[in-house]
């Protein structure tokens, strides 16, 4: 498992001489053959900026840190349906900057090829960006914005999926699995890592722009009739590019009221912090089929420290899913996870009660996009022993048979 590595001018080279390490938290590990798998198609080589690479000597074992030239520690950055096992071995250089936001997972060079520090989660397939034809994108686009000049919307997402290459605004006009209809230019958290708003000072601007209006609730009809044609079909509110959706609790259940006296094809799903219970009691009563919760942890004070929640906590996020699971919405969680933090014994014993206090039907492993030093500065100290990823995923399966563990949104099955 040899050292992979980058130069100046981003080139990317394995090393014979020194064998990978990865980390999970703060801590350099090693890495297990049983930890990794080939790179995915679809993910990304990228290197660290302000880092030093950090490997074992393939001789002696002892742990080195490559001084010598301008070089930096190398990460993958995987796609949807792969859940990362360890950060790459690395520290940073005095005075380094913040990362950019993105989730950094170890890489080696092994039996000629790259592998990564990973467990497929989900069927990968319709999150592949392969599977995102340029030319019908385009094309949906301008078919979608000239049918619907005055639709804001359209005209937002066509620059989320042609600009930002967001996968799920390019569904939206492609017409097939799941599209968004952002509504919500306002938020009720401060995520520390929010990536459509950052405060001046946080040190790692948002790498995309929020919603900067209100939708009318017909802008929001269009969108969601134009996209449930057929009975697979997934609109979600509560994109990356706008804040909390239930903030707009009034326009999203006249929307849904009115969608649904006219077709009843397809799902309506939620992504949301959960927080505001009582809008989202009226968004489940309105006829919500879906609902993704946002957290990074069961624990308070953790959960706390990264979303900031303005006038909610943990119990409101509860009770709104054990609220939507009586009514017969499909709940899951966006599961944000972090090696180091996410295997934490604590951490693993609470998301497991929570998990069968709300009756959650999914668990979808999403990995964090964040500084890895910034996030660990702000969060509680373990508590517990650390697991490792890999353990504490199968812990997971062990202990909740009934929970899929998955990486994104799947259509229960209708009786």
């Amino acid at each position: 498992m040899q050292l992979v590595y980058a130069d100046a001018d981003g080139n990317v080279y394995d090393h014979p001489d020194y064998v990978a390490l990865g980390r999970g938290g703060d801590a350099i590990t090693d890495i297990l053959e049983e930890e990794l798998i080939p790179l995915p198609e679809g993910a990304t080589l990228v290197s660290l900026p302000g880092t030093r690479p950090v490997a074992a000597d393939a001789e002696t074992g002892e742990m080195v840190r490559l001084d010598e030239g301008d070089v930096f520690a190398v990460g993958a950055l995987l796609p949807q349906g792969f859940t990362r096992l360890l950060l790459p071995g690395y520290v940073k250089r005095p005075g380094a900057e913040p990362l950019p936001l993105f989730g950094y997972s170890a890489v080696v060079w092994k039996d000629g090829a790259f592998y990564v520090a990973a467990r497929q989660s989900d069927d990968p397939e319709r999150w592949n960006p392969k599977n995102c034809d340029v030319d019908l994108l385009e094309a949906g686009v301008k078919r979608l914005t000239e049918a619907y000049p005055d639709n804001r919307l359209f005209q937002h997402l066509s620059h989320c999926a042609l600009g930002y290459e967001c996968l799920t605004a390019s569904n939206t006009f492609l017409q097939r699995w799941e599209g968004a209809v952002p509504v919500s230019f306002s938020c009720n958290a401060g995520c520390f890592g929010c990536i459509s708003e950052q405060p001046d000072d946080s040190g790692f601007p948002a790498p995309q722009t929020r919603l900067k209006f209100k939708p009318t609730v017909d802008e929001v009809v269009e969108i969601m009739l134009e996209h449930l044609r057929t009975p697979e079909s997934i609109i979600s509110f509560g994109q990356g590019c706008e804040g909390e959706p239930a903030t707009q609790a009034p326009t999203i259940i006249e929307a849904i009221k009115r969608v649904r006296a006219k077709t009843s094809l397809g799902y309506i799903n939620i992504n949301t912090n959960a927080g505001l219970s009582d809008h989202i009691r009226g968004i489940v009563d309105a006829g919500l089929d879906l609902m993704r919760v946002s957290t990074i942890s069961a624990l308070d004070e953790h959960y706390n420290a990264y979303y900031k929640p303005r006038g909610y906590t943990l119990k409101n996020v509860e009770k709104s899913l054990v609220y939507a699971e009586s009514k017969g919405v499909y709940t899951s969680i966006n599961y944000l996870i972090f090696p180091g933090v996410t295997d934490r014994e604590e951490e693993l014993e609470a998301m497991i009660e929570f998990a069968r206090r709300t009756k959650l039907k999914l668990i979808q492993l999403r990995n964090l996009n964040i500084d890895p030093e910034s996030y660990l500065a702000i969060i509680p100290k373990p508590q517990g022993e650390l697991l490792g990823m890999k353990q504490a995923i199968e812990i997971l399966e062990a202990e909740l048979p009934d929970v899929k563990i998955g990486s994104y949104t799947h259509v229960p099955l209708r009786t």
